[in-house]
């Protein structure tokens, strides 16, 4: 790799107090001019200020201290690779305050960062421009020059100059709008003043928009900016969001600062959401709801997300980390708040299940990586700081806050939280100031305990064994790393403070014990309790580590499985953590296969759901083999029983879950060829083309797949005409993601060309690219040449940002061959992708792994496989 210049942060010397900024784009040329008159503090004298800026052209600048002349600055340095401009002046600025001012253009670009294009069709069918913003991490300086570091904080007064037919948003509300004396066709939008924020959190919005508003029980007006024509889609966002801002609120007995929030719906956009302060701005899938056409999935996604960036109004904005290093604290607070938020608006989605499939474990499988990171990591250069928005900082950082926030309890949880905010309200913290307010606040070691889980990658696999001694049981702990490849013997090997909860099978919802496992190994003796009753380890999943039992204590488990004693999350965790033993070798996958053969009663949508996922990675490992057909019979035979009792049409009294369940066992089903299902698929498909019967939302999804994956060139054409029908976006995403599964490689091709065409917006890009991995041995092979084809016009697409990282994270990582891992490490180091550095190292090291399983346990998965359908003898 190039070596950087080592990174340095912005001097000290001349500080912000008020951005004064006006801001003109132009729609049509798609460009803008702005002019920022900021206050500044200089704080010993110097000649120059240093300021960030990217892709701008500074015009003229001067300073005028108080009560002084101005000075016109002599000369801009650009240092384009750190992305700075100096400013040199002919004399030295004195200590004290002044305004330095300065003009300058820029363009509004089309690659979703600073301020950029959004492209949308108007009702009437013409194709126009909207002016937006995404400035997470550090790209508000794409904008306006500023000091763009989150400890730097200003207030803003924000003018825009724009059409008068169109609406501009910013963070603040409007105190006032009159004609452009210069051209009458414009006007002037002027922002009442910001509390003292972070420049990443500023945003402005300019563009045609319809609006739902709502009042929250505390007075905040609320509003969702839909697209023309939209509005009713706005509804539950609006409803969720009104009910939550009233339940933080409460939470942190912190009132909601400022005066309004929007949430407005973004044609082009990077991420998912962005929690600018009192304006969020979303993926049109992250925010719109259709009550005909969105299916049960989408509402639950528009909950999470909008509980999540309603979180980050108090925790990110009213309190900002201090640095990129502790961004963690802000993503992984809000990724697991947003399920308290869900659980309180909607309990009947058993959220929290879904938490530990959706979150947990997919946080331990990254974090066994020997490529993993640890929680806080020190970043520098932008590019360092785009690589850290990854499921370590949100999934891993959710997870061991559920984990303190189970030992700590909820009352003193929330007394630390609230003397955090009060005490760091409007300024910034480190993850050690938030500890030293939840420490006061219970007693209790928690720097100690959580600086094991933050400052160290890696998480510890607890052994556990038994002894009944009369009517007392002596359990034996022990803890190591856990690595994906398989137990090490190192001598250095890194402990963990764990807190354990311990409970038994006479009242599997109440954790009997707990303690604290600070050392190697301990032992806990448990009073009264009969040799027939069993123990468990971790009862609701909470703690973040995996567990490897004793085979008679596995043993007295699995009836738990099979009769439904053991509570949901705990037969998830129970599954999940064999099958991650199976993957490093540490038990043999027939093991798994057989308990997972336990799970043909199971009524929970999230086990099936976790059990789904795991059987799709073992599926799509063994379509290396020449059996991948038999591991389909054992889907197959595994999902038929839970099919059959669902069937394909909702029952009255059903409710959210059924329907995804339904879902889940339906596409499964099709994917893997059962026979009944595939026809009615195609049946129900038949109908639903012809308009004779429109599928309900819930079944589009499987039913796409299902009749993609058996299907032909005929089959797509349909596809890619209801694709472009298709009047919203989620029903647009619905089909982009499951065409992938068409099987000839000629029709492959197609979609992988499809997938850059002007059909597809270009954050959805890569999920088709990825739909197409992940469908088949073809469709990897092909997804694979597709992005080394391509690679300039994908890399120049997402460059930085975190979707080059998707993108090669979804057609690198599923290989199986050794000489794969080898290829992928040349191909990237000849072709730089510094976002996505970790992420190819973790590509490699999931194919070395895949390529080790195989070896290792595919002649006897083979054979289970067989016997199990051999007549008995």
């Amino acid at each position: 790799m190039p070596e950087r210049r080592p990174f340095v942060r912005l001097p000290t010397d001349v500080y912000p107090v008020n951005y004064g900024l006006r801001l003109k784009p132009d729609l049509i040329d798609l460009t803008f001019e702005g002019k920022l008159e900021a206050a500044v503090e200089v704080t010993q004298g110097t000649n120059q200020i240093v300021m960030n800026c990217a892709d701008i052209d500074i015009i003229t600048a001067s300073f005028v201290p108080e009560g002084g002349e101005e000075i016109n600055a002599t000369g801009f340095n650009y240092q384009n690779e750190d992305e700075k401009v100096t400013l040199c002046f002919p004399s030295i600025l004195q200590k004290g305050s002044g305004s330095l001012k300065i003009d300058f253009v820029g363009e509004l670009n089309d690659k979703m960062k600073g301020f950029y294009r959004s492209k949308y069709t108007t009702p009437s069918g013409e194709n126009r421009y909207a002016a937006v913003t995404q400035f997470e991490a550090t790209d508000a300086r794409r904008a306006f020059p500023c000091w763009d570091e989150p400890a730097i904080k200003a207030t803003f007064d924000i003018t825009l100059i724009i059409p008068k037919d169109r609406i501009a948003l910013s963070n603040m509300n409007v105190v006032d709008r009159k004609p452009y004396p210069e051209d009458h066709s414009l006007v002037e939008v002027k922002f009442a003043t910001t509390p003292i924020m972070s420049t990443y959190l500023v945003a402005f919005v300019i563009g045609e928009y319809d609006f739902v508003e709502s009042q929250s029980s505390d007075g905040v007006t609320v509003r969702v900016y839909t697209p023309v024509g939209k509005a009713e889609q706005g509804k539950f966002a609006l409803e969720v969001a009104t009910k939550t801002l009233p339940f933080y609120k409460d939470y942190f007995s912190v009132p909601y600062p400022l005066p309004k929030i929007d949430l407005i719906a973004i044609a082009d956009f990077a991420a998912g959401a962005m929690e600018n302060w009192g304006l969020v701005t979303y993926r049109e899938t992250a925010l719109l709801i259709d009550p005909k056409n969105s299916c049960a999935s989408s509402r639950q996604w528009v909950a999470l997300v909008v509980g999540h960036e309603l979180a980050h109004q108090w925790f990110g904005n009213l309190v900002t980390m201090e640095w990129w290093t502790h961004l963690w604290l802000n993503e992984g607070f809000a990724s697991w708040i947003e399920y308290l938020c869900v659980d309180h608006c909607f309990p009947e989605y058993d959220i929290w299940t879904q938490f530990v499939s959706a979150d947990y474990t997919r946080a331990l499988d990254l974090d066994a990586l020997d490529n993993s990171h640890p929680i806080e990591v020190d970043v520098g250069h932008p590019s360092e700081v785009d690589e850290i928005f990854d499921a370590i900082s949100y999934s891993k950082g959710a997870s061991v806050i559920r984990m303190l926030h189970n030992y700590i309890g909820d009352e003193d949880f929330r007394k630390g939280m609230n003397a955090y905010l009060l005490k760091f309200q409007h300024k910034n913290a480190s993850t050690e100031d938030l500890w030293e307010c939840l420490e006061q606040a219970s007693g209790k070691p928690i720097a100690a305990v959580m600086n094991s889980w933050t400052k160290q990658m890696g998480f510890p696999i607890i052994v556990v064994d038994q002894e009944q001694h009369g009517s007392d049981r002596v359990l034996k702990i022990s803890q190591k790393k856990f690595c994906a490849s398989g137990p090490r013997n190192d001598e250095n090997c890194p402990n963990w403070m764990v807190p354990i909860s311990i409970c038994t099978s006479e009242d599997p919802s109440c954790t009997k014990m707990k303690v604290l496992l600070d050392q190697p190994e301990t032992t806990v003796n448990i009073t009264n309790i009969a040799p027939d009753h069993w123990i468990k380890i971790n009862p609701g999943t909470v703690g973040f580590y995996r567990i490897q039992y004793s085979t008679t204590m596995l043993e007295s488990l699995l009836p738990g499985i099979r009769d439904l004693t053991l509570l949901p999350v705990d037969r998830l965790g129970l599954q999940n953590d064999l099958f991650s033993l199976a993957r490093a070798g540490m038990i043999s996958t027939v093991e798994v296969l057989k308990v997972m053969e336990a799970f043909v009663n199971e009524p929970n949508y999230t086990v099936w759901s976790d059990l789904s996922c795991n059987l799709g990675v073992l599926s799509s490992l063994l379509s290396h083999t020449d059996f991948h057909e038999d591991i389909q019979e054992f889907i197959r035979d595994l999902f038929t029983p839970i099919g059959m009792k669902l069937g394909w049409d909702s029952k009255t009294g059903e409710g959210h879950l059924d329907a995804l369940l339904r879902g889940l066992v339906l596409g499964k089903l099709g994917k893997a060829g059962h026979k009944a299902t595939l026809e009615e698929a195609r049946r129900r498909f038949k109908e639903h083309v012809e308009g004779k019967q429109t599928l309900p939302a819930d079944l589009r999804s499987p039913v796409y797949l299902t009749v993609l994956k058996h299907g032909d060139s005929t089959t797509l054409d349909t596809m890619l005409k209801l694709h472009k029908q298709a009047d919203m976006q989620e029903e647009k995403n619905r089909i982009e993601r499951v065409l992938g599964a068409i099987p000839a490689p000629d029709l492959i091709q197609r979609v992988l060309n499809f997938a850059l065409s002007e059909e597809v917006r270009p954050q959805d890009t890569v999920s088709v690219i990825g739909g197409v991995a992940g469908s088949s041995k073809q469709g990897r092979k092909a997804a694979w040449k597709f992005v080394k084809d391509n690679w300039e016009e994908l890399h120049n697409r997402y460059q930085g940002g975190f979707l080059i990282s998707r993108l090669i994270k979804l057609t690198a990582d599923g290989f199986a061959i050794d000489k794969m891992a080898a290829e992928v490490k040349s191909f990237f180091e000849s072709h730089h992708a510094p976002a996505a550095e970790r992420t190819v190292q973790q590509c490699c090291e999931n194919i070395l792994l895949n390529a080790a399983w195989l070896k290792r346990d595919a002649e006897d998965i083979h054979q289970y496989l067989l016997q199990r359908k051999a007549p008995p003898v």
